[in-house]
């Protein structure tokens, strides 16, 4: 999604983390705060992918994480890994886990499906639009609840991939992620200072070794 051209970007700067190489992949865990890919604007460059670039000159970005999401992402070292692992990815054949802190008591388990689209008028915010919005899944996983600071932490698997899936709707159930500053209604009150959503765990069959892949990332809270 755009950047606000008024927006301060101020990237971490601390040295990329690679979590998983091969001969076709490399995996890194993107801090919270940095671009996936470069924004428009010259001050907005500064990405993970470029990073990534500046090491492997071939790398192909394969999926994205929102700017203010960290953790596990995946770049093709050549444009045969990046077809191939396009095509994983459209076969959803990939499992990706998130965990997150939300607002409120999330118990048990279970499913949101509501169609997405974006929000024209406020963008980059997405919302639920029943008529006019593509189909979207998430699977969520109560795992502890904090009640002092009336906190869930939640494990969430998105089944579809559509833009601030997650966000939107951990918001729709009434529990919006913490430090979230589109979705949550109070951000500023969040006990960290960062959206608490981050990419935990991806596992695959490597789509040209053929080898089976399982990745856990390093969890920041």
């Amino acid at each position: 999604m755009p950047l606000d051209d008024n927006f301060i970007y101020m990237p971490p700067q601390e040295p990329l983390v690679i979590v998983y190489e091969d001969e076709d992949l490399v995996v890194i865990d993107k801090p919270a705060g940095l671009l996936s890919v470069p924004g428009r604007l010259p001050e907005h460059h500064d990405s993970a992918y470029l990073r990534v670039v500046a090491q492997f000159p071939n790398a192909k970005i394969t999926h994205r994480l929102d700017m203010a999401t960290s953790g596990i992402l995946m770049f093709a070292k050549h444009r045969e890994a990046e077809v191939a692992v396009s095509k994983m990815f459209q076969a959803r054949t990939v499992r990706k886990n998130y965990i997150a802190l939300v607002q409120g008591q999330l118990q048990d388990e279970g499913s949101v499906n509501e169609p997405l689209i974006t929000d024209w008028e406020n963008r980059p915010r997405q919302m639920v639009h029943y008529e006019l919005g593509k189909p979207a899944q998430t699977l969520y996983q109560a795992l502890s609840y904090d009640a002092e600071q009336d906190i869930s932490r939640v494990l969430l698997t998105p089944i579809t991939g559509r833009s601030h899936q997650l966000r939107v709707h951990m918001m729709h159930i009434g529990h919006p992620i913490t430090g979230d500053k589109i979705y949550h209604p109070n951000a500023a009150q969040s006990p960290l200072k960062r959206m608490a959503l981050h990419a935990s765990y991806l596992a695959f069959t490597q789509p040209l070794s053929k080898k089976s892949v399982e990745i856990n990332g390093i969890m920041p809270f």
